[in-house]
């Protein structure tokens, strides 16, 4: 994980900079509201009263024009708990009980705490477990050459004073904690949020032709594990690939970490 602020052109170059600092409202312009209060109660009183009508006029128009056993219909075709729904990176409601059989055997490892990390933040295991993969193959001590710490390669300015960033728990919940400002961000696009993970709001922003070599790997492979994942297969191909380029070392470090020879 990196966090990155654009410069000149499509340059990017390495901030410290706290996250809350980019979303302040304090930086908004402030609306000067010369209406008087009792007269923007009375709007606001007669806009709520015009939208309640409305809705019980639509509602009772509904139920008349409705087929005996539509709605039925109209249920089963909806996705099923759990399933993506909307564009292509869209994220929905998700109750998995696990992760995908897809991911290492390091991964598999945290499997349980991957769920309970995921469910704090509404968050589908297996994105949480796909992100793993990549940063760390489940290795809580991995360091990167930038500074990014353990399980989810979070970098030091992310964390307050006194936090153990190599703590699993602590770690994981300041890494996905950012993920989930970046989804919040992408308007629940997970793929451009994967690569705001990697390559901060700037990225999650852009797109492929505005991002960094290292930004357009990290979403190539995060976005085709996490479709493996998703595939129902018990393997997969891109995981196999991310392997042989380099991952298989970042995962048998992870292996003597965890005593998993």
């Amino acid at each position: 994980m990196a966090l990155y602020e654009n410069s000149m052109g499509s340059t990017y170059q390495v901030v410290d900079s706290p996250l809350s600092g980019y979303f302040d409202p304090s930086f908004l312009p402030q609306r000067q509201d010369s209406i008087s209060p009792n007269r923007r109660m009375l709007i606001i009183l007669g806009f709520v009263a015009l939208v309640v009508i409305t809705a019980v006029s639509l509602i009772s128009q509904l139920v008349a024009e409705t087929p005996a056993g539509q709605a039925d219909t109209d249920e089963a075709a909806l996705p099923a708990e759990g399933m993506e729904g909307g564009g292509e990176g869209a994220v929905g409601p998700v109750t998995g009980k696990g992760i995908s059989p897809v991911f290492s055997p390091q991964v598999q490892y945290w499997a349980p705490q991957i769920v309970t990390w995921a469910n704090q933040f509404g968050l589908d295991p297996d994105i949480a477990a796909t992100i793993m993969q990549i940063e760390s193959c489940g290795d809580p001590q991995a360091s990167s050459r930038a500074g990014a710490q353990g399980l989810f390669q979070v970098m030091p300015f992310h964390f307050t004073v006194g936090e153990a960033m190599l703590d699993p728990d602590t770690n994981a919940r300041r890494g996905l904690a950012y993920y989930a400002e970046r989804l919040e961000q992408t308007g629940g696009d997970i793929f451009q949020a994967f690569a705001g993970y990697n390559g901060g709001h700037v990225a999650a922003a852009g797109n492929w032709n505005t991002w960094v070599n290292e930004t357009q790997r990290y979403y190539t492979w995060s976005k085709g594990i996490y479709e493996d994942a998703k595939s129902g297969l018990p393997e997969s191909e891109t995981l196999q690939r991310w392997m042989l380029a380099g991952g298989d070392t970042l995962c048998r470090q992870a292996s003597v970490r965890l005593g998993l020879q």
